[in-house]
């Protein structure tokens, strides 16, 4: 019959009850990036490789952990000069290399045909601890260089010491406060030209976006973000303001992933707009 209700059934919709908010652990924070890398994305979008004339690498691996490289370059190459026009040479050079990979240890040397040899060393001593050297050196003088690194990885934060050529001394340390925001600092002192600084950063992301901030004495801020749009399409942005020079910078661009026709491997497509404009009293 009209208007009886079945038992066990309500005439009245039953309002779904508020779900609790969980709950941060922060004794399980997760390990951030290291201090150097917080602009990580917007650097791969926004400065990628580029140059200008003819290159040609080639690389033959001898067995799965070492391989020989030969590259050519052909084109012009910048020198500093005085005035705000850049001169450009014409140059041409050959490069060879070797690399030994390993999964706790990596062996990088290039030799180039104007006397440079530059090399890479990382070297992980435990699962949380691993030392980097990177080094030049070159016939011109007061030109060739050296830096030794050493990164300890903690379960919420990392620590990275510095030592270098010139009475370079340096130390920055980053932590995770939230599941998703990570604030760092920095100090360093350059003996040889005696100047000192100190700066912070923070970084905040998520599964859609990427929103990071650095600051130092030395009159450097830089700010970037990066929005996920899509599985292919991604937006960065950029803006560097030295309030020493009174020099900013800016720029725009994207990522588009236009094809992914083996595993791991895709084509992207890339374009950037900048923009530099100098600030006066």
């Amino acid at each position: 019959m009209e208007g009886v209700v079945p038992p066990g059934t309500s005439t009245q919709s039953e309002v779904p009850k508020p779900t609790k908010e969980e709950r941060v652990d922060y004794m399980n924070l997760p390990c951030p990036i290291p201090y150097e890398e917080i602009h990580r994305e917007s650097f791969m979008s926004l400065k990628p490789e580029l140059f200008e004339g003819m290159r040609f690498d080639f690389t033959k691996l001898l067995n799965p952990n070492f391989a020989l490289s030969h590259s050519v370059y052909m084109g012009p190459t910048a020198i500093p000069s005085q005035s705000s026009e850049t001169i450009k040479i014409p140059t041409a050079q050959y490069e060879f290399g070797a690399n030994f990979i390993d999964p706790k240890l990596m062996l990088v040397g290039r030799v180039l045909t104007d006397g440079r040899l530059t090399t890479r060393v990382k070297c992980d001593l435990t699962d949380r601890l691993s030392i980097k050297v990177n080094a030049q050196l070159t016939n011109e003088p007061h030109m060739s260089h050296g830096i030794v690194n050493i990164d300890y990885k903690g379960k919420d934060y990392r620590t990275q010491f510095q030592l270098g050529n010139g009475a370079l001394f340096g130390a920055n340390y980053i932590q995770s406060v939230t599941p998703h925001l990570s604030l760092g600092g920095e100090v360093f002192w350059a003996g040889q030209h005696r100047k000192s600084g100190v700066g912070y950063a923070a970084r905040y992301e998520t599964d859609k976006m990427v929103a990071a901030g650095q600051v130092a004495t030395t009159g450097m801020v830089a700010l970037s973000y990066v929005q996920k749009v899509s599985e292919k399409v991604s937006l960065a942005s950029d803006l560097i303001y030295n309030y020493m020079s009174r020099d900013v910078t800016a720029s725009a661009g994207y990522d588009y992933i236009l094809r992914q026709w083996i595993s791991n491997c895709a084509l992207t497509l890339r374009a950037k707009v900048g923009y530099l404009l100098m600030l006066l009293d």
